[in-house]
């Protein structure tokens, strides 16, 4: 039997494999960090073969509660992904599969590879309404690509949507894809409608470096771009330091950064309660987000959700307290599960690539009302 991790976002060290009943594996640390939980491998055997896989060090985890009713993505193909039947007990997180070919791959969500994501800026860019720019270079040497939208020469609102500051949050990434393909359907008259007069800014990918490397949370340098946004630099976070220079110069009316939860089953929200700056202004952009986010679909939901910071408590070097406090207009962060959705969930395939990409889509509806809402209060 032989297991692999050597691939794009793969992440996995084998402790032992001699025994097809007893593989023990451990996940391997994001570099220069702590942080773990993201896991991808390939597992080749002969057809017939039950194993039986241990990852023994799951009790280190960054997120525990990311692991009770945790189902393991599994793929022969590499395409469709399917959940396969998972236990945590006494920080071990087992599963096991009968070969029905001989190599099956794991992942603790469906990837969304480097190569899928250049697939999509170079499908993206072959729209006369789409402008890609690369901002600047990561550590690793990596592209950080702007997509600008817009079908108008000067337009009057703004919106970014930026996705995968931590890196194993691939749903974030599916998330994008799909409000893309609503965004540039030329059929599609929400689109055609906000794109006369607005310009949507998209990074689909903000961490391309942990993306490869198969980390969850951290870039090249081990640091969490999430809590960057206060004063990153190009030594540490060049990611956020090159995305977070063009929003100031073009300046934004939402702001929306896509990620996704180990623990909470469910899609929501986490707004800017906490900020020093926090007025009735915002509240009042936040509720017309959610309550259009909810009538669009019914895989959003607003019951369920962070703890609200109390006034003035926010950390302020989290991205979507950072934009929402220096630009004073709405920016949120949107939650998706690694588990599934409680409210209407799918025991073979839990929250799914799918799912994600069709949440992206229907999110053009609560950026429509939110920037109705906006252009009556100017």
């Amino acid at each position: 039997m032989f297991i692999s991790d050597s691939f794009d976002s793969g992440n996995i060290r084998v402790l032992d494999a001699s025994d097809p009943e007893n593989i023990q594996l451990e996940i391997k640390a994001d570099n220069a960090s702590d942080f773990l939980q993201w896991f991808h491998f390939r597992l080749e055997g002969e057809p017939g073969q039950t194993a039986r896989i241990h990852i023994m060090n799951a009790g280190s985890a960054a997120f525990l509660d990311g692991w009770p009713d945790y189902q393991v993505c599994t793929s022969w193909n590499r395409q469709d992904w399917f959940r396969t039947p998972t236990h945590y007990q006494n920080g071990v997180l087992s599963f096991e599969i009968e070969l029905d070919q001989s190599a099956v791959y794991f992942s603790y969500f469906a990837p969304y590879s480097y190569e899928r994501h250049l697939d999509l800026l170079a499908w993206a860019q072959e729209d006369d309404r789409v402008l890609g720019e690369t901002l600047g270079q990561t550590l690793d040497g990596r592209d950080m690509t702007l997509l600008t939208i817009a079908n108008c020469e000067a337009p009057s609102q703004k919106v970014w949507v930026m996705a995968r500051q931590h890196p194993g949050e691939t749903m974030a990434e599916w998330f994008v894809e799909g409000f893309l393909e609503a965004l540039l359907d030329e059929d599609n008259p929400l689109s055609v409608a906000l794109l006369r007069d607005t310009a949507f800014y998209v990074v689909p990918n903000m961490n391309p470096d942990g993306s490869v490397r198969g980390h969850l949370r951290c870039n090249a340098a081990g640091a969490n771009l999430n809590r960057e946004w206060q004063a990153p630099s190009m030594e540490r976070s060049p990611e956020v330091y090159l995305v977070r220079e063009r929003m100031m110069e073009e300046g934004g009316d939402v702001f929306l950064d896509v990620h996704g939860d180990e623990a909470l089953p469910y899609n929501f929200v986490a707004g800017c309660e906490g900020n020093p700056g926090y007025n009735d202004c915002h509240a009042n952009l936040e509720a017309v987000f959610k309550q259009a986010y909810m009538r669009a679909s019914p895989d959003f939901q607003d019951t369920v959700g962070y703890p609200v910071s109390p006034p003035g408590r926010a950390n302020m070097t989290v991205a979507a307290n950072w934009l929402g406090e220096h630009f004073k207009t709405l920016s949120f962060t949107i939650e998706m599960p690694f588990k599934d959705n409680a409210d209407l969930p799918n025991l073979d395939v839990g929250w799914s690539p799918s799912r994600s990409a069709q949440l992206g889509r229907d999110v053009m509806h609560p950026i429509r009302a939110t920037l109705a809402e906006i252009a009556e209060t100017r």
